[in-house]
């Protein structure tokens, strides 16, 4: 079978990672690089994966790891690249794919520097729920034709087979897995005469907790029988009801002659209404992102961050804001919708972006609370919601608006959030909760500063601009925000809302881009690249 050989542009990812067990005593490989290294050990050839995920270069076996394909792996599979590694243009899972740079995943990589030569990689065996490849993709301005080059692949059209340069210190395909689930890859190495061949075991999304699983092709002995679990009942949130995944809205709601704050649940037309101290909404692990340039007021470049994109991803809670159960003739203006205090462990931030990359933050608690906004009636938007850091999270917010007649309406509720997966949601009490406050709400300091050269203005709200639609459809920090640096905070109030430009976006596609993505998806039509650079000396 023909061999395909690696072709790529300079370029570097960064990241770090953790040193988790799964069965068997394997290392669970979740995030940051790693490469797949052939190299001559006693004359010999061997696989081996070189970890530097701490930081620092570990050697493993691939037969001693479980490479952890991570929930936030599922991207936008682009035309060419489907085509070429011969599967579907629906989502699938990528490692190294178009947002690597905004997402805590692993980063493999091959580097052929160690063999003495070129190495003729091959995949020998295959086992997984759906179809596996890689390929590169580099498609660009100035040659916008150059088509995808697969390097492996599970489907009838693909090799099976590429030859990875001597000189090659780090290639970067992409990875691309179709299903979730557990995956077993066997590559056999050939060099100078010499061969290797290994398993590595991939778990892809969450529908398997990779420590649970073996490493290599499996057959590693099972460890010792763990004593039976526990008969005692874990606690349970009384009368609770959590949302985890999709639609939903905080509306303002006519009831009895008056207004409501409601969450409605699910789409237009299949839906339930709840009392937000009945629910619990959930905010999945694979809502973390990294912190990218012009977000600085969610924290530092690089950092994590729990974020909720404009557009609906399945997998994640999709909340947005609507006064669509009144109609206009029924209130006289527009309604409020003020985020009065949260109590958690780090700043929550709801904001949208403008067409050339600015952004309307229309409540950032790390800054001072009440945060306010309007909409007009009837209104349904979805915004960006950022978390600072997992946790539980009681948000308060009022709804308030004076009705047709005059008669001037209000409701204050407040909303619990599980963001993560350290605290099971199922045993949050809803609401306000029982715990109490951590930090004592304070008041910020309101003597009037002059705002630096590019600083985000304070105002005591988000005006009209608050109403109107995205017109990109961006769904990540992709632009900048004139500003200053906020922190996650803990319990905060104040009077210090922020308005730079931009709007409440209207309810958009599917697909989320983060970070960067919508200048990648212009410089590169949308396609994942493979990357060769100079291999980093440990430290």
């Amino acid at each position: 079978m023909a061999a395909a050989v690696f072709l790529g542009a300079a370029g570097l990812v960064a990241g770090g990672g953790g040193d988790a067990r799964a069965a068997g005593g394997a290392v669970v490989l979740d995030e940051g690089e790693l490469d797949l290294t052939p190299r001559l050990v006693d004359g010999a050839l061997q696989l081996q994966v070189d970890d530097r995920g701490s930081g620092t270069t570990v050697v493993r076996e691939p037969s001693d790891v479980v490479l952890h394909a991570v929930p936030s792996t599922l991207q936008y599979t682009v035309d060419p690249l489907a085509t070429a590694l011969g599967t579907s243009t629906l989502d699938s899972w990528q490692l190294n794919g178009w947002e690597a740079g905004n997402i805590f995943a692993p980063e493999p990589g091959w580097n052929g520097t160690e063999a003495g030569g070129d190495t003729e990689v091959t995949l020998s065996g295959f086992d997984g729920p759906g179809d596996f490849g890689m390929a590169s993709y580099t498609r660009g301005m100035d040659d916008v034709n150059a088509p995808p080059v697969p390097y492996l692949g599970t489907a009838a059209s693909v090799q099976r087979s590429f030859t990875l340069p001597g000189d090659a210190e780090r290639a970067l395909p992409t990875w691309q897995f179709t299903a979730e689930g557990v995956y077993r890859l066997t590559f056999t190495v050939r060099a100078g005469g010499s061969a290797d061949t290994e398993t590595l075991a991939v778990v892809v999304g969450d529908d398997v907790d990779p420590a649970d699983v073996l490493p290599g092709d499996g057959s590693t002995p099972a460890p010792s029988p763990t004593p039976p679990p526990s008969t005692s009942t874990p606690p349970t949130a009384p009368s609770s009801h959590v949302i985890d995944n999709g639609h939903l809205d905080l509306a303002a709601r006519p009831v009895d002659g008056g207004m409501q704050f409601q969450v409605k649940e699910g789409s237009s037309q299949a839906y339930e209404w709840h009392e937000p101290g009945a629910v619990v909404l959930h905010v999945r692990p694979q809502a973390r992102r990294k912190i990218t340039e012009g977000f600085e007021f969610l924290g530092a470049v690089g950092d994590a961050v729990w974020w909720l994109p404009i557009q609906q991803v399945d997998g994640l809670v999709w909340p947005g804001f609507s006064t669509d159960q009144f109609k206009s003739s029924e209130v006289d203006g527009r309604v409020t919708f003020s985020l009065d205090a949260v109590r958690g462990p780090g700043a929550v931030s709801v904001f949208t972006e403008g067409s050339v990359g600015s952004v309307t933050t229309h409540a950032h608690s790390g800054d001072g609370l009440p945060d306010s906004f309007g909409l007009s009636v009837p209104t349904h938007r979805h915004t960006v919601w950022a978390f600072a850091a997992e946790g539980v999270y009681r948000t308060t917010f009022t709804v308030s608006a004076t009705l047709a007649d005059g008669t001037e309406v209000s409701d204050t509720e407040t909303l619990a959030w599980v963001v993560g997966d350290d605290v099971d949601p199922a045993t949050v009490v809803p609401g306000a909760g029982e715990e109490p406050t951590a930090t004592p709400t304070t008041t910020p300091d309101t003597t009037p500063t002059a705002a630096p050269s590019g600083s985000r203005a304070p105002s005591s709200s988000a005006p009209d601009a608050a109403d109107t639609p995205d017109a990109t459809g961006t769904t990540g920090p992709t632009g900048s925000v004139a500003g200053s640096s906020g922190t996650a905070g803990g319990s905060s109030s104040g009077s210090d809302g922020t308005t730079v430009t931009g709007g409440l976006a209207s309810t958009g596609a599917r697909i989320a881009v983060i970070a960067g993505a919508a200048v990648v998806a212009l410089v590169l039509g949308g396609g994942t690249l493979l990357l060769v650079r100079r291999r980093r000396t440990a430290p």
